[in-house]
């Protein structure tokens, strides 16, 4: 009778309460709907079951194999639990988020064995994702083959009433563009918008690297914004007259983030091109190297601020800028912070692009390089301090990883060497630091927005650059990302004009495809390519140069003759080593190879000047990256450790930092920031203080940014785990060698125990 009435009771109680609406219909679970986990990029979750004070117990709760050999950058999504992840061949795949279990795979045409190095969405960052308001229709917005490609989230089936059956070419917009335009980095979402960078190539008159914006639901072209002035657009006369017509770059190849609230997106611009030579750009070259500040809706010019004037470095930012809120001069300011290459981190007021500290420009080198006029100042932030170091002299060599014959060498070549934050390069070695991939690039900021805290993955790496004429080789300054290749005919080849087909082909092959696929072949930002010829043949790699194939550009200028050249050397690349090109002379259509002429009535420079990027990493003492959090209310470092390990480096009592990782951070609100790099282990650091916690083994290395999230009332980390190590495992790299062979490839989730 007792339990009756008590039964009776409760259930009063409850229609009482539901009657009265103090009962809400159960919430979605919180997940990681946006790439780099929201519109504001600032890799950080809410969740807190994982804390300071468990986060020891966590372990591997589910994976899932990639299926393949390929190493991938893409950072997953997670949405009402179901996560989505690159794997199979470039293919889309759906998992159950709380068991790994496969759901759906949405397969791109040609992604499959050899042909998957070109295809497929194996090189993309990550994907977006958009839902209408009643939730009907779920689209994941990801980037293929030049194409933006609208799948439906539900089944893994293209869209077909968005743009083109599911498609959107990406040359919509741009003008001049004859190639695939598409940036690896996915754009930003906003209401029924997607904004969209892109990337234009690194050429001389490459496109320009207008922003646009399309209908989400039609894939309709709703507004541009021209990053080369037009005339009678603000800062025309930043550049030489009708420079609009013929230079290009200024593209947003790198993180876009959204005030919501505002409706305004912050856009971090590239430099223009040729990035490391102006002689042909003369002036400021607005907007490039800016944080750009747009209405979201319409594109409408809101503020700028550029970073670095008439860029001869490649100090572009692409790195996600910030939002915080700070006390500042006893005022609550809403704030947007930009770390790049060059190691500062600027801060704005959010709405009027502002200085929060003042920025100085100060007088910087000259330069010395025929035709170029290199600006005499450029801007310096009086606080934050920088996260990276700006410089570097022969006091700061490392030789750990040099042969004996090779330390005095080194010891003469950075002696002798020019050098000095902002010196330009020039005709003779001229060292850079941080080089044109070192300082922060995407994957490297984060914050949290509600205490004013931003955290920068700074990568600490030189480059030695030194410019030569159009048509000599770039060999002696390709740099090394690899320690130990055997450093063997750094030197142009002799002055003879005869010169075999494959030593030719290198030559074309050294201005054209080096920068992205590597003085080896082996990959650096495209994939290797060295067997390519044997598993596609030659009429399959022709096809593949002429019309390009993903994010790989058209190079459909080349003459028939020089073409066959290349193709020789890609089959037997072993006949023409570096440092073996042919000279210039011998190379009778080489100087228009691939680029266009400038139009008639435009003064021309003395020379297409180039150099390779002289990336050398290994050479400047540890830590080789770090970790950098920023309290912004008062402007100065919180605190700084560095980014993992290299153990390889030899018996050392304190971190090292990964060198050169491709991968990012998160943030929780239980007090964490966790991050996987190349050295296969998962860090967890207490976010306040930066104190190591725990770390936890993995079977190989990350790339990318993991994705935090709950299912079913668990709270989860998953990261791709497929290689990205510099090193194979527990051993220095042998002479010669490349990456090793990658193993067990797959996604990971931790969790703690059920």
């Amino acid at each position: 009778m007792r339990s009756d009435r008590l039964r009776i009771a409760c259930t009063a109680l409850a229609l009482c309460f539901f009657s009265s609406g103090l009962v809400s219909a159960p919430r979605s679970p919180i997940g990681w709907t946006d790439y780099l986990g929201g519109p504001s990029a600032s890799h950080y979750s809410p969740l807190r079951q994982i804390n300071v004070a468990n986060v020891g117990k966590i372990d591997v709760a589910w994976s899932y194999p990639t299926g393949d050999d390929t190493t991938y950058t893409f950072s997953p999504l997670v949405v009402d639990g179901i996560a989505y992840v690159a794997a199979k061949n470039g293919s889309l795949v759906a998992l159950d988020g709380a068991t790994g279990k496969e759901v759906w795979v949405h397969e791109f045409p040609a992604a499959s064995g050899a042909m998957a190095r070109f295809s497929g969405i194996t090189g993309q960052r990550g994907a977006n994702y958009w839902q209408s308001k009643d939730g009907s229709d779920r689209r994941i917005l990801v980037t293929e083959g030049g194409f933006l490609q609208a799948i439906d989230a539900r089944t893994g089936k293209l869209v077909d009433s968005f743009a083109d059956h599911g498609k959107l070419d990406l040359k919509i917009g741009i003008d001049r563009a004859t190639r695939p335009l598409a940036s690896r980095c996915p754009g930003r979402v906003f209401d029924d918008l997607i904004i969209l960078g892109s990337a234009t190539g690194e050429g001389y008159l490459a496109p320009p690297g207008d922003i646009r914006a399309f209908n989400v639901v039609t894939g309709k072209l709703v507004w541009v914004f021209h990053t080369v002035p037009r005339p009678g657009e603000p800062f025309y006369d930043s550049w030489p007259k009708d420079a609009w017509k013929y230079m290009g770059g200024v593209d947003v190849w790198g993180e876009i983030t959204v005030d919501d609230k505002r409706g305004i997106v912050y856009l971090p611009t590239a430099s223009a091109k040729y990035e490391l030579y102006g002689g042909d750009r003369k002036g400021n070259n607005l907007y490039a190297d800016c944080i750009l500040a747009l209405d979201a809706r319409t594109g409408k010019y809101l503020w700028h601020f550029q970073t670095v004037h008439h860029d001869l470095w490649d100090y572009d930012p692409d790195a996600a800028p910030q939002l915080a809120t700070v006390r500042h001069n006893g005022k609550t300011v809403d704030v947007v912070a930009l770390a790049s290459k060059n190691g500062f981190l600027y801060v704005f007021d959010r709405v009027t692009g502002k200085p929060l500290w003042p920025i100085e420009e100060r007088p910087v080198p000259p330069s010395d390089v025929p035709g170029e006029v290199a600006s005499k100042t450029q801007p310096f932030p009086t606080a934050p301090p920088p996260f990276d170091r700006q410089g570097m002299t022969v006091k700061d060599m490392y030789t750990g990883f040099m042969t004996a014959d090779e330390i005095p060498k080194w010891r003469e070549r950075l002696s002798n060497a020019r050098t000095g934050f902002y010196t330009p390069p020039a005709l003779v070695d001229t060292i850079n630091m941080p080089s044109v991939n070192g300082g922060a690039l995407f994957f490297s900021t984060g914050a949290d927005a509600s205490n004013g805290t931003v955290y920068v993955l700074g990568k600490d790496m030189p480059s030695i650059v030194k410019l030569v004429p159009a048509g000599e080789s770039t060999t002696s300054n390709n740099g090394n990302l690899i320690p130990d290749r055997p450093r063997t005919g750094r030197g142009r080849a002799g002055a003879s004009l005869i010169a075999t087909m494959e030593q030719r082909g290198r030559t074309v092959y050294e201005q054209n495809c080096q920068a992205c696929h590597g003085p080896d072949l082996k990959g650096d930002r495209a994939p290797e390519i060295d067997t390519v010829v044997s598993k596609l043949g030659r009429d399959g790699v022709r096809n593949v140069i002429a019309k390009g194939r993903g994010d790989m550009p058209a190079f459909n200028n080349i003459p028939a003759p020089l073409m066959n050249d290349l193709l020789s050397f890609l089959a037997k690349p072993e006949l023409a080593p570096p440092g073996t090109a042919a000279p210039a002379a011998a190379l009778a259509f080489y100087r228009t190879m691939g680029e266009p002429d400038y139009p008639e009535g435009v003064e021309a420079p003395p020379s297409r000047y180039k150099t390779g990027y002289g990336n050398e990493p290994y050479i400047i003492t540890p830590p080789w990256s770090t970790i950098t959090a920023y309290d912004l209310n008062t402007g100065r470092i919180q605190w700084k450790t560095p980014y993992g390990d290299l153990p390889e480096a030899g018996p050392s009592d304190k971190l090292r930092g990964n060198v050169y990782p491709k991968s990012g951070f998160v943030i929780t609100a239980g007090g964490l920031i966790l991050f996987a790099g190349n050295d296969s282990k998962l860090y967890v650091l207490d976010k306040e203080t930066g104190r190591g916690l725990c770390t936890k083994d993995l079977p190989n290395g990350s790339l990318g940014v993991p994705a935090v999230y709950e299912a079913n009332g668990r709270e989860y980390v998953l990261l791709a785990v497929s290689g990205g190590n510099m090193f194979p495992a527990g051993g220095r790299m042998a002479p010669g060698g490349a990456h090793s062979a990658q193993t067990s490839k797959s996604y990971i989730a931790f969790a703690l125990p059920s």
